[in-house]
């Protein structure tokens, strides 16, 4: 079942363009926020939410650029620019962003199609978000792919009980060892935080429209996101 385009009042005034999935046959089941790359709500993007809602979740993807160079990009050199331009200075975006994100969830709360259950996926520039949905907004769980800069809000995981989990491939240069390694450490002392790593992957494996695309680890990474999103029925 395809999804559709909506609208999400935002509380500082404005709408939010954003794509929303449902789950088939008029079913139930918890929410999720996606939030994109720098590349927006692409066609790799709406694909991931449809096939996420045919599983039996209320998926939601808003355009986090939305005040600016809104809409989505192509991997075309010029669209690659407005990309990079677009997310700069990435950390108030970030910043920015959050009350975005409480206004999708708030959003997805009031639909009959969620059990009022709501987590947050973020992918390469949405990763911090795994973070801080948990920590700031006491979102059910987070998860990040391919997160860029996640480390910058590393410090949010001590007001994090919620199920977090991230995925990075080995080869991503967005997440150099020594990164990945402060994650893993805290993942060792904290029952609520799960790190997985995929040997000889690169930076954006999930876009299956990309030459980074990578079968083997998108499928484990969705697996285990439908595991713990199972949780929250």
């Amino acid at each position: 079942m395809a999804g559709t385009d909506i609208t999400i009042t935002s509380s500082g005034g404005g709408e939010i363009p954003a794509y929303l999935a449902l789950p088939p046959d008029n079913g139930t089941g918890p929410g999720i926020v996606f939030v994109a790359a720098v590349f927006g709500v692409d066609d790799d993007m709406r694909n991931m939410t449809d096939n996420l809602a045919a599983q039996g979740f209320v998926v939601s993807a808003p355009d986090f650029f939305w005040r600016g160079d809104s809409g989505p990009l192509t991997r075309s050199e010029e669209d690659m620019k407005r990309a990079r331009a677009r997310a700069q200075p990435r950390h108030d975006l970030i910043e920015q962003g959050v009350q975005d994100l409480a206004d999708a969830v708030a959003d997805l709360k009031t639909r009959p199609e969620c059990n009022g259950k709501v987590a947050v996926a973020g992918f390469c520039f949405g990763g911090p978000y795994a973070l801080i949905g948990p920590a700031r907004l006491g979102l059910d769980a987070g998860f990040a792919y391919h997160g860029t800069n996640v480390e910058d809000w590393f410090d949010e995981l001590e007001n994090v009980s919620a199920p977090v989990s991230l995925h990075w491939g080995t080869e991503d240069h967005a997440a150099p060892p020594e990164v990945v390694e402060k994650f893993q450490a805290a993942a060792a002392r904290m029952d609520n935080l799960e790190i997985h790593t995929y040997p000889g992957v690169v930076h954006g494996y999930t876009a299956q429209s990309i030459p980074a695309w990578d079968a083997d680890a998108s499928a484990h990474s969705w697996a285990r996101t439908v595991e713990i999103l199972n949780t929250l029925r």
